[in-house]
């Protein structure tokens, strides 16, 4: 039976750092220019329902690095963007590729793309999570800091896709969260409640301050995500002092790393101090997309 990457629960914190083990070496192979042609002969199907910078290129990379080859396919050239039951379209790729990589609008169109498909099937965003970019975050908390466990991770912003992601990773992983939103933008109901269950250690708050107190690491996005560009002005007003800028940083713990998954609305969410000073690793935290989705690719599409 074909495993997926739908959401991180899914998974144990066991099998995830085994990913985050291969990660590492799969980077210190590419950095030494050693091949690692794990999937070679492989193709992977990217399809693309929403629009992708380093979704798109550290995919189509990482394919390349490890000896096989992807195809990137714009829902709109698809059968799929033009009405073709997920069903069908899943069935058919199956014989064709030998993995599936979608970046989508809805987590139940991503279930049922893996529950026809008889190869993995990568979520690369939906509205409801990013895992993809949880475990890039992880890794690259984990280059920094020795370790990912055992510390206090903060997100201000929305709850959106990638708050739920956090919270998800809180109740794998075991670690610290809190999370501050503006009143009305609180992350998944059901997400927390299931993470709570399963032992989450999580503060939810609507003071940014609060939550930013002595942690370790200070996370954000966009706060009007794809899809709801309507809502920009509306947010804009909502999400007044929740700005990740230098009085947050203050506060947190002197040591502290700040994450984006980018792109950043730079004097928005994030100040372009902040995102362009000492404790902020956002780049090295987009890089490490390429080599956390080598690991989760060789990890479900070897033999």
């Amino acid at each position: 039976m074909n495993r997926h990457f739908l959401c991180l629960c899914d998974w144990s914190a066991a099998e995830l750092d085994a990913m985050f083990s291969l990660a590492r070496t799969l980077k210190q192979q590419q950095q030494q220019g050693q091949p690692h042609h794990l999937l070679a002969g492989k193709t992977l199907g990217m399809v693309f329902e929403k629009s992708s910078t380093r979704t798109r290129v550290s995919f189509e990379v990482g394919m390349f690095q490890l000896g096989g080859h992807a195809l990137f396919l714009p829902s709109s050239s698809t059968q799929m963007g033009r009405g073709e039951p997920i069903k069908d379209t899943a069935r058919v790729m199956s014989r064709y590729v030998d993995g599936i990589m979608i970046r989508t609008y809805s987590q139940s169109a991503i279930e049922e793309l893996a529950h026809y498909a008889a190869v993995p099937v990568i979520n690369a965003l939906t509205d409801s999570y990013h895992p993809c970019q949880i475990m890039a975050d992880l890794f690259t908390v984990l280059e920094h800091k020795g370790s990912y466990a055992d510390r206090v991770y903060c997100w201000i912003g929305d709850g959106n896709n990638m708050a739920n992601s956090w919270i998800n990773a809180a109740a794998v992983f075991g670690f610290e969260l809190r999370v501050a939103t503006p009143p009305g933008y609180e992350p998944d109901e059901a997400v927390m409640a299931r993470a709570r269950q399963l032992g989450a250690n999580i503060l939810y708050t609507n003071d940014p301050y609060a939550a930013a107190a002595g942690a370790e690491v200070l996370n954000t996005d966009v706060w009007a995500s794809m899809g709801q560009e309507q809502e920009q002005r509306q947010r804009e007003k909502d999400f007044a002092g929740f700005q990740l800028n230098s009085d947050i940083v203050a506060v947190a713990d002197s040591e502290c790393l700040v994450l984006h998954c980018l792109p950043a609305h730079r004097g928005e969410e994030i100040s372009d101090e902040v995102i362009e000073g000492p404790h902020s690793v956002v780049f090295d935290e987009a890089e490490n997309r390429l080599h956390v989705q080598k690991a989760i690719m060789a990890t479900l599409m070897q033999e």
